[in-house]
């Protein structure tokens, strides 16, 4: 199950920042999506190795997404308005979440000219909550779920390796108290003639 909830809470951020022409998260979230594949490929083949690197990666997720708490709170010198650091500086999107929050009005500022050739200036009032805040909590939502899913790869990763450790390569199956069939007397061979 938790698995599943990560993979469906990286689609659903995947969307959103596809809507929202946020470069550098859609290419974190890939990066993700295909961190939590290969850990979930790593349960089920019982492959230690692929757990213990979707390990590291959730800490690498971790790092990205209190960086992206920090850039939409505007923590120390980051500045939403300044840099345009999810978009790679390639363009003047937001998040999609600006116009589309709950309760968000959205009215064009017509003859704006602060408006380059190709955009539109736009405000926004009335919303419920705060594009920033909304992209905090996905972030915290993703933590949360990363550390879980942390937890859950060092364990299982653990007891895929005792189990590997317990079986005996060498000695068979003597550690478990196996005894090999004894030749019995009886048993005679004959020759055989074509």
């Amino acid at each position: 199950p938790l698995p599943a909830l990560l993979q469906v809470a990286a689609l659903e951020r995947q969307i959103f920042d596809f809507l929202g022409y946020q470069w550098a998260p859609i290419l974190a979230n890939f990066l993700h999506i295909m961190a939590v594949i290969l850990g979930i490929f790593g349960t089920i083949q019982y492959r230690s190795r692929y757990l213990m690197m979707y390990a590291v990666w959730l800490v690498l997720w971790v790092g990205w997404n209190a960086f992206i708490i920090c850039f939409y709170l505007e923590v120390g010198r980051l500045s939403q308005d300044r840099d345009f650091i999810m978009t790679f500086n390639t363009s003047l999107h937001r998040s999609w979440w600006m116009e589309n929050g709950p309760g968000c009005l959205v009215t064009p500022v017509l003859n704006s000219a602060l408006a380059p050739e190709d955009h539109h200036v736009i405000t926004v009032s009335g919303c419920l909550l705060d594009y920033q805040y909304i992209e905090v909590v996905s972030s915290a939502t993703q933590i949360f779920l990363a550390l879980f899913g942390f937890v859950y790869a060092c364990y299982v990763s653990k007891v895929f390796l005792e189990e590997e450790d317990s079986f005996d390569f060498i000695g068979g199956f003597d550690s478990y108290g196996y005894q090999a069939p004894q030749k019995t007397s009886h048993l005679q061979l004959q020759p055989l003639y074509t």
